[in-house]
């Protein structure tokens, strides 16, 4: 039954790429609109320059929906198609498990929110497009299933739902806290998925990685590096930006908040100064801080994008209410 699946979902994988090549450009622009990087350079603009409380909330959704979308790849451990046959043509290089599609449960859940928040028709259906055709992009450049991408859908606008009905309730317990149990609460919430994720592979046993699987993506991308989707380096970059996204707020609201308001060319200042702020973090210590899965290097990679969450929700709208490119 399992290879009948693949089989017929590698034969309406081919019959999409039969579309032609000249299709392909059209898609990978689509598929970047759910990439990780997009989202974390959109977000800091919508934040700093546009509206500060929508770029936090799509940052905290976004960092959810990440957290969730690994957990569940782990419980699935499920192949990509081109893993499977080196028939299917793999446009982009993707390391991690296929179920969920990451693409389209962020582009659900990221896009949505803000179509839900705008709450006008002509975003709705902009939206609405743009999420069917993230999925779409991750088919026809054959990196995932149809069943990889609608899973994707679905857990991307279940979690949408949830996150809208329990924000107001759970922001206002959060605030009502004192301030360290505050950032303990964030802290908590961080580490809670990398436990689960952690009891996820333990319940996997000595299960591994089908080495047709490796051999088949290493043959599709024979300069990088090996398929590792067991390791949780990814997962400890979305919960340390969660956490630091998290406190960064926290920490700016206890000194009198921020918002993006002001004068186009002051909105328009903060992003190159917040953005050297981010590459300076980022690069820093990434250059100084070990890659891999021992505990000290997914501690210190925890850390590294903390502080990176810590610069964009908190240190950054600090700096510019200091350069007076934000008003008190």
């Amino acid at each position: 039954m399992t290879n009948y699946f693949y089989e017929a979902g590698i034969s309406f994988t081919l019959y999409l790429q039969n579309l032609g090549d000249w299709f392909v450009p059209i898609m990978l622009f689509f598929t970047y609109l759910g990439n990780e990087e997009f989202f974390l350079l959109f977000m800091p603009i919508l934040y700093w320059c546009l509206d500060a409380s929508l770029g936090l909330r799509m940052g905290v959704l976004m960092m959810i929906s990440n957290g969730l979308g690994s957990i569940m790849t782990l419980a699935f451990h499920s192949p990509r198609p081109h893993w499977i046959s080196p028939k299917v043509p793999a446009h982009v290089h993707e390391t991690s498990f296929g179920v969920p599609s990451g693409h389209a449960m962020n582009a659900a859940a990221f896009w949505g929110l803000l179509a839900a928040t705008l709450k006008k028709t002509w975003v709705w259906v902009l939206m609405i497009a743009t999420i069917f055709l993230i999925g779409f992009s991750r088919l026809y450049l054959g990196v995932h299933y149809l069943l990889d991408v609608l899973v994707g859908w679905m857990l991307g606008f279940i979690l949408l739902w949830v996150f809208l009905r329990l924000e107001n309730p759970v922001v206002s317990w959060l605030r009502s806290q004192k301030l360290a149990m505050q950032y303990l609460i964030v802290f908590v919430a961080s580490l809670s998925f990398v436990l689960v994720a952690g009891l996820v592979k333990i319940s996997l046993g000595d299960w591994q990685v089908p080495a047709a699987w490796v051999e088949n993506a290493a043959a599709a991308f024979p300069e990088e590096s090996p398929i590792n989707p067991l390791n949780l380096e990814g997962l400890m970059t979305v919960v340390g930006v969660f956490f630091g996204l998290g406190a960064g707020a926290i920490w700016i609201t206890e000194r009198g908040g921020f918002n993006a308001h002001g004068v186009w060319w002051r909105r328009v200042l903060r992003y190159p100064v917040g953005l050297v702020g981010v590459i300076v973090i980022w690069a820093g210590l990434g250059a100084l801080f070990p890659d891999g899965e021992t505990l000290l290097a997914l501690s210190l990679r925890y850390l590294r994008y903390a502080l990176v969450g810590l610069w964009v929700a908190g240190l950054a709208p600090w700096v510019f209410l200091k350069l007076k490119l934000a008003d008190e």
